[in-house]
């Protein structure tokens, strides 16, 4: 056996990192292991085609969470975050919604197709803002576990139950609709032009197997707008260097703390003695050992895979095993010749720094929601489309761009499998649906990077291609999350720990996870 460590990390997702970071700020010896050839996870920028570079799977930041910023001094290891200007839905029409940095101009614009709708938005950004002041708190917060009677647990549900007291009547009943309808139901009761909201709604389905109208999708829409930048709630952006030169930040941040990182290291296996984890084995045969070993896979891979299921409680193994991943997006990745021109807004104006997003009415959106739960790929998707390169000109070669589109629906378990004839018949459905809105796009693309869930899975590890690590249900949120009882980061192997999104709080690059199991991590060793 090699080298020994306080402390290993498997997997260098940002998640990953974020644990690493914390550990080896405390001065804990720590080594992250990564299967790939780049740090990152899903959160990684590679140069896909020569001179072009892509932030391959996650695209936009904002959920990264201000303490973590702070903590490890991000900004001076690099961190970079620009500002999303605006976002525009193209309309049937040749109209187009827009929503704009600049609040006033928004609410012109919102005028102009249904002052009422320009008078709701309003009080809805204020309840929506009050919303994730009353959720961000719990973001922060360990799960306690409702069926223990431990002083830290009963303290938690206390502490729980008055912050949910001190919201008063109207904003926890706000809360409590939030949490268990579905988007559009919620956005019905606020507003009447329909393409707003359709464009709210999506983010209530991102990542998620549900569709605008599904039971639990409002939470989903608060989750991401529980994002901010510099203190500005919902406000997204893009990374200088795409998404993996966070990720890169954050591991510099655990270098300069003392922390070893690997890449093209996997990981076989946890090394298990007398109900102990004892460091690990990688594929190469090198036993490192570590007397904490910390799992940022997901709950699949780090309960079923990397030990041995038979060394776990069999209510731990059936909860993982009924645990939802079912992978819904795609992503295509365009390099192109030049710039788009969408008939709504032709030319290279400001929108093109911005997001556009394909979601023209409800009904569209629950169509091709029922494309995916018959087993289809969506024939006319929802796609939220970035121009990086617009707003960080090094993504590609002078005068040619990047096109960021992540896309809904792309079921993992789809019908007969996902061939290469199915993965580029599902990326001709996203070119020809864009070419509805912008005709030139065709005639743009020199290359082009297909990617379903299938293959996210083969490439980064996620169990079914699931950006969230594990679906934003409400039945695996909170204490549930993976699975009850085993919400609070450890695992019942000794010193066995996980920090992935598939734990509490969940998905995006927000980082909280890693940084809450680190911190029980050392409260455990303290």
């Amino acid at each position: 056996m090699s080298a020994r460590y306080d402390a290993i990390v498997v997997g260098g997702g940002h998640n990953g990192l974020v644990a690493a970071a914390y550990l080896a700020r405390a001065g804990r010896k720590t080594l992250v292991l990564e299967r790939r050839p780049v740090l990152g996870g899903a959160a990684v920028t590679e140069e896909v085609f020569p001179g072009f570079k892509f932030s391959v799977f996650s695209y936009v930041v904002s959920l990264l969470r201000p303490e973590i910023i702070r903590d490890l001094e991000l900004p001076r290891h690099g961190l970079q975050i620009l500002p999303l200007e605006s976002t525009v839905t193209p309309l049937d029409n040749g109209d187009y919604l827009a929503s704009w940095a600049d609040p006033d101009e928004t609410r012109r614009e919102l005028c102009r197709h249904s002052p009422r709708d320009a008078d709701a938005a309003v009080v809805f950004g204020r309840l929506m803002h009050h919303m994730a002041m009353a959720v961000k708190p719990i973001l922060g917060m360990v799960p306690p576990d409702p069926a223990s009677l431990s002083p830290s647990d009963l303290a938690g549900l206390l502490k729980l139950g008055r912050h949910f007291r001190s919201l008063g009547p109207e904003r926890f009943h706000a809360l409590h609709k939030l949490m268990t309808m579905s988007s559009a139901d919620y956005l019905d009761e606020w507003f009447e032009f329909d393409p707003l909201k359709a464009t709210k709604s999506a983010s209530g389905i991102i990542g998620t197997f549900l569709g605008p109208r599904s039971p639990g999708s409002a939470y989903v829409l608060l989750h991401h707008y529980m994002g901010e930048i510099d203190g500005a709630f919902r406000a997204w952006g893009f990374h200088k260097g795409g998404t993996g030169a966070i990720s890169e930040a954050i591991a510099r941040a655990a270098r300069a703390h003392g922390a070893e990182t690997r890449t093209g290291a996997a990981v076989e296996r946890v090394l298990v003695r007398n109900g102990r984890a004892t460091g690990v084995a990688l594929a190469s045969g090198e036993e490192i050992g570590a007397s904490i070993v910390v799992s940022g896979l997901d709950p699949r891979l780090t309960f079923t895979r990397l030990v041995d299921p038979k060394d776990l409680p069999e209510a731990l193994v059936d909860g993982v095993r009924r645990y939802k991943f079912r992978g819904s997006s795609g992503k295509v990745n365009l390099a192109l010749a030049g710039l788009p021109d969408f008939t709504c807004l032709p030319g290279a104006g400001p929108h093109l720094r911005g997001a556009v997003s394909i979601s023209p009415s409800l009904e569209y959106l629950e169509r091709a929601y029922d494309d995916a739960k018959y087993g289809e790929f969506s024939r006319h998707p929802y796609m939220d489309i970035v121009l990086p390169s617009m707003i960080d000109p090094e993504m590609a070669p002078p005068g040619k761009h990047v096109m960021s589109v992540f896309v809904q629906y792309a079921p993992y378990h789809l019908n007969g499998g996902w061939t290469p004839t199915r993965r580029e018949a599902f990326g001709d459905a996203v070119v020809k649906t864009l070419a509805r809105y912008a005709p030139n796009i065709e005639s743009l693309i020199l290359h082009r990077q297909v990617l379903t869930p299938d293959d996210i899975e083969r490439i980064t590890g996620l169990s079914e291609g699931n950006i969230f690590q594990g679906e934003l249900a409400l039945q695996q949120l909170f204490f549930l999350r993976p699975v009850p009882e085993w919400a609070k980061y450890r695992t019942p192997i000794h010193g066995y720990w996980q920090c992935g999104a598939g734990t509490h709080p969940g998905g995006g690059i927000m980082g909280a996870s890693g940084r809450l199991a680190a911190l029980q991590i050392l409260r455990s060793a303290a």
